[in-house]
C-alpha cells in the first residue's frame, strides 16, 4: 500500500527538485501565524447588521489601521479610512461630492490602502495572496504590496504605478478592489454557530453571502434545521416556518426572497376566518401545524413528547384546556377547522393548502439551493483548532450526566447523539421520496427543532399553543435543560469536552442559542472561559431584552477576544458619519505563545504532507522510484 501510494504521490512531484521545493514550502507555511478565526452566530436574518460585522471583522479592520498608522493619522482620518475600507463604493460616492482635487485624494488613498494591505497580507504566502485579488488586477496589485529591495528610489517605483492607475482611470476600481482584499484577508476563516434564519428580513440574502465567502463552516440551529425540514418536505417543519414569517412580519422572505407561493394559504383565511392579513395567516397555520405535530408525536411515541399533546385537552365548552394536569383560561377557541372529535384530523381544504406549499418548497430552486449549502458546509457540531462548536447544549440530567434519547431504536448519549441525529437529518433530505428514511429523517428535523432531547433546543417545551391561546404568561414558561445550570462546573465542562475528544486544558466550547442578558448580569463567558455562550442578540428582536446588540469571537494567533456590539443604526448612517459599530472589546484568553500554522488542524495536515513527501525524497534517493 505505501509503496502505491508514494507512485501516485510521485505523479504530483515527479523529480527529487520537485519534492525538496514543495517540502520547504510546506515548511515555510508552518512558521507563519495562525490566520483569524471570526465566530458569529443567531444572526436570525438580520442582514445589514451581519454584512456590516463582516465587513468590519468585529473591530479586526480598525485594529489593522491602528497599527498601521498610530498617532501617523487623525482619529477623523482613519475613522474615514475604515469606512471606506467596509463599504468602498459607497463611501467614494460621498466622497466625490465634496472633494475638490480627487487626484491628489486617489493618490493619498492609494498609498494608505498599500500599506494596510501588506500588513495584513504579511501572515500568508504569496500564492494564497494572489488567490484573494481578482486575476485582472493581481499583477498591478502584488508590485504594488511587494518590498523591492533591490530597487534604489522604492518611493519612486511605487508612484509611478498609483499615478498611472489614476491618469488612466482606474482608480475607483483599484480602490474597490483593494478593500475587499483587505476584508477577504483580515479574516481567514468565518464560523456560523446557528440560526441563520427567522425574526429579521433577510436569512436569503445572508446565505447568498455566505454561498461566495472564502472560507466558512456552519453549526446548525434549530431555525436552520426546520427550513432545511421544510425544504426536505416534512409538513410540520413547512408549518412551523410559514408561521413564524407570519409571526414576525416576514411572510415577504418567502414570497419575495424564495418565491414561495401563498395564495392558497391566503385564500382559505379568507374562507375560514373571513380576512387575510398576517394574523389570520399566523393563526390558520398555528392550528394546521398543532395538527400535524399531534400526529406526528402519537406516530413517534420514542420522541417523549406526549405533554404536547394539546387539541384534544380543551373543553370547548369551558373554554379551558388541562395542561400537565393545570387548567388555564383559553383566550379563544375560534379554531373553525378543529373537529372536536378528531381534532388533529385535516380538513379537505388544509390538505390542499398543504400540499401546494410542499410543491412550492420543493421546488424553489434558490431554497433548495440554500439547504444543500447548509448540508455541505453544516453539521450539528465541528471540532476546529482544539475548540468544540456546537449551536444549543449537550443535554443533561440534572446530575450533569448526558440525557439518552432512543432514535428510532437506538439508544444515544453524549457525542452519539449529536451524531445519530446529524445521520437522521441528511437521510431525511438526501433519501429517494417516498421511502420511510426520507419520512424518518423529516421527522428528526422536526424533533431537532422542539424536542425535549434535542440539543440545538434544549427545553422541555416550545410553548406556542399558550403563547397564542392563553394570556396567562405562566402557562407559557419554557423550563431550559440542565446544561444551563452547570456551565460554571468545570467537571461537566471537562466531561462534554472528553466526550468529543478535545482537550479541557486547552479547548474551549463555544455555543450560541440563549441570549445572554447583560442588563440583568448575565455574562457570556463561562466556568472561567472554558465555555463560551455568545448570543447577545443579534436580531432586533432581542435588543431590549439583552441590552445589548450581539457578541461575537475573534480568535487571531495572539489569543481570544469577545466584542460586545452596541446596536447598529444602518449602513448608511455608518458611511455619513464614519461611525461605525461602537463596541466593546474583552480579552477572555491571551496565549502564552504566539500561534502560528504548525498548531492548527491545517498544519497538522501540512506536516503529514511533509513526512510523506520525505518518504517520498528518500524512495527515489535509494532508488526505489525513478
Amino acid at each position: 500500500m505505501k509503496e502505491k501510494y508514494l507512485k501516485v504521490l510521485a505523479r504530483q512531484y515527479p523529480t527529487v527538485d520537485s519534492v525538496i521545493s514543495e517540502i520547504v514550502n510546506l515548511q515555510a507555511i508552518m512558521n507563519l501565524p495562525k490566520g483569524t478565526e471570526h465566530f458569529l452566530t443567531d444572526i436570525h436574518g438580520e442582514w445589514e447588521q451581519f454584512s456590516h460585522v463582516l465587513r468590519n471583522g468585529s473591530g479586526s479592520i480598525r485594529t489593522k489601521i491602528e497599527e498601521v498608522f498610530g498617532v501617523r493619522e487623525s482619529a477623523a482620518t482613519k475613522r474615514g479610512l475604515a469606512t471606506l475600507i467596509y463599504y468602498p463604493r459607497e463611501k467614494l460616492a460621498k466622497v466625490k461630492q465634496t472633494e475638490k482635487d480627487m487626484d491628489d485624494w486617489y493618490a493619498v488613498t492609494l498609498h494608505r490602502l498599500v500599506e494596510i494591505l501588506r500588513r495584513v497580507s504579511s501572515k500568508y504566502t504569496r500564492s494564497k495572496v494572489r488567490k484573494a485579488i481578482p486575476d485582472r488586477y493581481a499583477y498591478i496589485i502584488e508590485e504594488l504590496i511587494t518590498e523591492k529591495e533591490e530597487l534604489n528610489d522604492k518611493q519612486a517605483y511605487y508612484n509611478n504605478i498609483i499615478q498611472n492607475i489614476i491618469r488612466l482611470g482606474a482608480a475607483d476600481i483599484y480602490i474597490e478592489t483593494f478593500c475587499n482584499v483587505i476584508q477577504h484577508l483580515v479574516i481567514d476563516h468565518l464560523h456560523i454557530i446557528g440560526d441563520l434564519f427567522d425574526r429579521g428580513p433577510g436569512p436569503h440574502t445572508i446565505l447568498d453571502t455566505l454561498l461566495n465567502y472564502h472560507s466558512v463552516d456552519i453549526q446548525w440551529g434549530n431555525h436552520d434545521v426546520v427550513w432545511m425540514g421544510a425544504a426536505s418536505g416534512n409538513r410540520a417543519c413547512i408549518a412551523n416556518v410559514v408561521r413564524l414569517c407570519a409571526r414576525y412580519n416576514n411572510l415577504d422572505v418567502l414570497e419575495e426572497g424564495y418565491g414561495i407561493n401563498l395564495t392558497p394559504l391566503v385564500t382559505f383565511c379568507m374562507k375560514y376566518y373571513g380576512h387575510m392579513d398576517r394574523h389570520a395567516v399566523h393563526k390558520a397555520i398555528a392550528v394546521i401545524q398543532f395538527k400535524l405535530e399531534d400526529q406526528l408525536i402519537r406516530q413517534n411515541p420514542q420522541f417523549e413528547m406526549n405533554h404536547r399533546l394539546i387539541l384534544d385537552k380543551i373543553n370547548w365548552d369551558k373554554g379551558t384546556i388541562l395542561i400537565d394536569g393545570t387548567e388555564w383560561k383559553l383566550n379563544s377557541t375560534d379554531m373553525p377547522t378543529v373537529d372536536h372529535n378528531q381534532p388533529n384530523k385535516l380538513n379537505e381544504d388544509e390538505e390542499e393548502v398543504l400540499r401546494r406549499l410542499e410543491y412550492s418548497f420543493a421546488h424553489c430552486e434558490k431554497l433548495q439551493r440554500h439547504v444543500k449549502f447548509l448540508f455541505r458546509k453544516g453539521s450539528l457540531y465541528k471540532i476546529f483548532n482544539g475548540n468544540l462548536l456546537y449551536h444549543g447544549c449537550m443535554p443533561l440530567d440534572k446530575n450533569g450526566n448526558f440525557l439518552e434519547a432512543d432514535i428510532y431504536g437506538k439508544k444515544c448519549s453524549g457525542k452519539s447523539l449529536y451524531d445519530e441525529l446529524e445521520l437522521w437529518a441528511r437521510r431525511g433530505y438526501f433519501s429517494k421520496p417516498g421511502t420511510e428514511e426520507k419520512e424518518k429523517g423529516g421527522n428528526i428535523m422536526w424533533y431537532l427543532w422542539e424536542g425535549p432531547k434535542s440539543p440545538l433546543f434544549g427545553k422541555e417545551k416550545m410553548a406556542t399553543f399558550e403563547n397564542m391561546f392563553i394570556d396567562d404568561k405562566a402557562a407559557s414558561k419554557e423550563h431550559k435543560n440542565h446544561y444551563y445550570d452547570v456551565v460554571e462546573d468545570i467537571a461537566v465542562v471537562d466531561k462534554i469536552m472528553n466526550e468529543f475528544g478535545v482537550d479541557p486544558k486547552t479547548a474551549h466550547i463555544i455555543n450560541g442559542h440563549v441570549p445572554q442578558e447583560v442588563k440583568k448580569g448575565d455574562s457570556p463567558i463561562k466556568c472561567g472561559g472554558k465555555l463560551l455562550i455568545i448570543d447577545g442578540g443579534f436580531a432586533a428582536a432581542y435588543h431590549e431584552k439583552t441590552g445589548i446588540a450581539g457578541y461575537t469571537l475573534v480568535c487571531n494567533s495572539y489569543g481570544l477576544r469577545l466584542v460586545v456590539h452596541e446596536k447598529f443604526t444602518s449602513a448608511q448612517d455608518i458611511i455619513e458619519k464614519d461611525s461605525d459599530i461602537v463596541s466593546e472589546t474583552i480579552q477572555v484568553e491571551k496565549f502564552p505563545n504566539r500561534l502560528y500554522v504548525a498548531d492548527t488542524d491545517n498544519g497538522r495536515e501540512i506536516q503529514e504532507q511533509i513526512e510523506q513527501l520525505e518518504e517520498l525524497l528518500v524512495a527515489y534517493r535509494e532508488g526505489e522510484l525513478n
